[in-house]
């Protein structure tokens, strides 16, 4: 009965059904092996729909550029599923934000999809199941999939190893925003949008930011700067634009594939590094062996790096 489930649940995702796409994300996000198994089912008609990274600090309007531009795709007739990630809550470890208010006008539209997952701590902000669930969207037959983080920094820069096209939002008169231009970001993205440009000193950082690009290489994709009014729907079909035309750029120079390439082999080793990670956790709550190692490096006795090479040297039948 359960395989017969199984594969009722990946036709109805197939088909497009939201109640399945939601499932089918619950089974992933909470590592059951169903979830997983269903990826590796429809994961062969995956690589379709056009992925969207969107950062930037707290604060700029990114969940109401979303809502806009996801407006403007559903009037041109194009499915659009939206991935939240969401600081978690330090008690339900759900996702702490929930789905975006912003993004309220669209939960009833059956062309469009909206999740918010939990980072669960996961360096950057991204948890494991971020890519998975991606995927899902698109086998589900979205057109394009948009991925928002919270936060920009160099903690929050793997959304890079998400999304095909990758947009920092940034806005004038916010310290954040400045700390973005000197924390290395700016050699991320392929778009720069300076939200809520009604601003008195968007011209000054607009200025700024061209002065950062300025600094770096002057071949191939120069990366635009749109001034956009979310709350108003302002600037976001010149933002709709120059997603197409970076689209158009990377399919046409052979990059597109390049990156798919790059950041499937990135999350084949982020998920192999975070079960070896959780395997060595769990070994070191069982093991009376490390637990004597780690009360050596607590006593001063032994090193951090020389405990380490210790615990990587056991044969790793003494790990599991």
């Amino acid at each position: 009965m359960a395989n017969a489930d199984h594969a009722s649940l990946a036709e109805r995702l197939l088909a497009g059904d939201k109640r399945a796409l939601a499932r089918a994300i619950s089974l992933v996000e909470d590592d059951d092996p169903q979830g997983w198994e269903l990826v590796r089912e429809v994961y062969p008609r995956t690589g379709h729909a056009a992925i969207v990274g969107f950062t930037g600090p707290p604060g700029v309007g990114k969940s109401t550029l979303l809502a806009s531009l996801t407006k403007l795709e559903r009037e041109r007739g194009r499915t659009v599923a939206v991935l939240s990630i969401d600081p978690s809550s330090p008690f339900t470890k759900g996702a702490l934000l929930g789905d975006r208010i912003r993004l309220a006008d669209h939960f009833l539209d059956p062309g469009v999809f909206i999740r918010s997952m939990a980072s669960r701590g996961a360096l950057g902000g991204l948890s494991e199941a971020t890519l998975q669930a991606a995927l899902l969207m698109d086998a589900s037959g979205r057109d394009v999939v948009l991925l928002e983080t919270v936060g920009v920094g160099q903690a929050e820069v793997d959304i890079i190893d998400h999304a095909d096209t990758v947009v920092l939002v940034l806005m004038p008169g916010s310290g954040d925003s400045i700390q973005a231009l000197k924390a290395g970001v700016m050699e991320i993205p392929d778009v720069i949008v300076v939200n809520k440009a009604e601003h008195p000193l968007t011209d000054t950082m607009i200025r700024e930011i061209k002065g950062v690009l300025a600094l770096g290489p002057h071949e191939g994709w120069q990366v635009p700067i749109v001034r956009t009014e979310a709350v108003k729907g302002e600037g976001t079909e010149e933002l709709a634009e120059k997603l197409a035309e970076h689209r158009a750029y990377i399919e046409a120079e052979g990059t597109l594939s390049e990156r798919r390439r790059r950041n499937l082999m990135n999350e084949v080793l982020a998920i192999a590094t975070f079960r070896m990670r959780r395997e060595l956790e769990a070994s070191v709550r069982e093991d009376p062996e490390i637990k004597q190692l780690l009360d050596r490096v607590v006593s001063r006795e032994l090193d951090p790096a020389s405990a380490a090479t210790t615990m990587l040297e056991r044969p790793s039948g003494e790990n599991s």
